[in-house]
């Protein structure tokens, strides 16, 4: 049987049963686990340290297929048409939420938001179909996506991307059983390890040194990963890759886990779940999204979903395209600004192609951390980034971009270079120090870690001892300990240099870090 890939990114995340694709723009990578394997190599072209998991992937607006938006008498979407509906009945309201379609709607909100919001905020009821035994509208809504997106089937999910991902996992890999996934991947899908006791086969990603950024994996290193476990006798139930193209399904992912609320324009914490062939048990997945997802889903979060399509399938070929001009235009100008670096494909040569909605910008040639530039941006410019890095930020164009922001966004930068370069050494006052991925030995599965005893330590005492948390710079997410690995000084090391260069560390017990939660192994 066929072992599934699935794949994860900013826009989606992909995983494959062991029969999966690479994350590129143009081209597949498939492995295909049967009597006899066959690799047909892709021209790779995403580069990602995006959140994500599996073999799940993004998808771009040149590959959405043209459907026509279904429409109801009312010209809105079937999902947002029986929200509308429901809410402008005239009915004697005896059910849940509380506030009882904004009648009691707490004022210091409404004040903020009115009471739409709440009106339009109902119950699983009949009209509004059941999100786990959908037969009605909600059916209809994701199976729009499904044909939009090239999917056999769709589901909607309302606690975000991290619970698709999760899902995904759990419905591909049993307790024992191993998943390919880069070592730089998103906190979800170690804590999609926990929940499902599959074991980690990591790939330590490509790393750019002078941006102190780890890029994609490549299909050779899935391949590498895959003949090791198989010389050793064992094989993997799927590859989880994070990639910021829109080529999953196009590409042979089975799963993708698309962040619709991030590129498309859906509410905060929704996203989709999209299904390709029939290699997964979809009634597992269901299962497992069903386990995994609030048994009130939220409506408002459904019908943004649903709207979000919609949107999209009005122009598909060219939606993207004013974002794509600005965020070219923004970066031509950036590389005219002394001190100042823009990442470009020559910075990863295996990986032909960058997200073009992402523009990530270095500032160790004025001697500024990115921690520290972007602290200045925000506070005297109001620029707010989606990613700030050790020596780097990057910012993320989407339908909502506007020319005015763009704008903004170069002056602070041209200002704070100006300023800067004059008065620091150029790169001196930023050190290197990088991510520690490449030297990491497990001792705990992380389900093991996880649920064995612990016992807090000195941070210098931590050093040899197996990780109890999931520690990890915040954004991206991309956890430097994980549950079950032997504590480096190279990981204390970049820890509390992240922390003293203004970064978030989440996961920790002691936000400080001066101690730190090992296992009692």
């Amino acid at each position: 049987m066929m072992s599934p890939t699935f794949s994860l990114s900013c826009m989606s995340n992909w995983l494959c049963p062991l029969h999966f694709p690479d994350f590129a723009n143009t081209s597949t990578f498939r492995l295909h686990c049967s009597q006899e394997r066959s690799l047909a190599p892709p021209s790779v072209t995403s580069v990602g340290q995006d959140e994500s998991i599996g073999r799940i992937a993004i998808r771009n607006d040149h590959v959405l297929r043209n459907n026509s938006p279904v429409l109801q008498q009312n010209g809105l979407p079937p999902l947002v048409s029986a929200l509308k509906a429901s809410a402008e009945q005239n009915v004697a309201s005896f059910h849940f939420p509380g506030h009882n379609r904004g009648r009691a709607a707490p004022a210091s909100l409404t004040r903020l938001i009115g009471t739409r919001p709440f009106v339009h905020d109902l119950p699983e009821l009949p009209e509004l179909d059941n999100l786990f035994c959908p037969q009605g509208p909600i059916l209809e809504a994701q199976t729009e996506a499904a044909k939009l997106f090239g999917s056999s089937q769709t589901w909607f999910l309302v606690g975000g991307t991290t619970c698709g991902i999760q899902a995904a996992i759990m419905a591909t890999c049993s307790p024992g059983e191993f998943l390919i996934l880069p070592r730089n991947s998103h906190i979800s899908a170690i804590s999609a390890l926990v929940l499902s006791g599959a074991v980690p086969k990591y790939i330590v990603p490509d790393y750019e040194n002078d941006w102190d950024i780890a890029g994609g994996v490549t299909p050779l290193q899935v391949l590498k990963a895959i003949q090791e476990l198989e010389m050793e006798g064992k094989k993997a139930a799927a590859v989880f890759i994070t990639s910021p193209t829109y080529h999953a399904l196009q590409q042979g992912a089975d799963l993708t886990v698309q962040s619709t609320h991030k590129v498309l324009c859906s509410l905060t914490q929704s996203s989709m779940l999209h299904m390709s062939g029939n290699i997964v048990d979809k009634e597992k997945i269901s299962r497992c999204l069903q386990t995994l997802q609030s048994t009130s889903p939220s409506y408002l979060l459904l019908a943004s979903l649903d709207a979000a399509r919609a949107q999209l399938s009005e122009s598909p070929d060219v939606v993207f395209n004013q974002a794509m001009a600005l965020a070219y235009e923004a970066k031509c100008m950036l590389k005219r600004i002394p001190g100042i670096s823009v990442l470009e494909n020559s910075s990863f040569p295996t990986f032909p192609a960058i997200d073009p909605l992402r523009l990530t910008v270095g500032f160790w040639k004025v001697g500024l951390s990115g921690y520290e530039a972007d602290e200045i941006l925000y506070g005297d410019y109001g620029v707010v980034c989606e990613l700030v890095g050790n020596k780097s930020i990057t910012y993320a164009f989407n339908l909502g971009t506007c020319r005015d922001h763009v704008q903004r966004l170069l002056s602070g930068i041209k200002h704070l270079a100006a300023t800067y370069v004059t008065i620091q050494q150029p790169e001196e006052r930023v050190l290197t120090v990088h991510a520690p991925f490449d030297d990491k030995i497990t001792s705990l599965i992380p389900r093991d870690a996880f649920f064995a005893s612990k016992r807090k330590v000195t941070i210098k005492e931590s050093i040899g001892e197996i990780s109890g948390e999931l520690i990890c710079p915040y954004p991206p997410g991309i956890p430097v300990l994980i549950p079950g690995e032997v504590i480096t000084k190279k990981a204390v090391d970049y820890l509390l240099h992240v922390r003293s260069k203004g970064g978030d560390i989440t996961g920790a017990s002691d936000p400080l870090l001066s101690s730190i939660v090992v296992c009692n192994v």
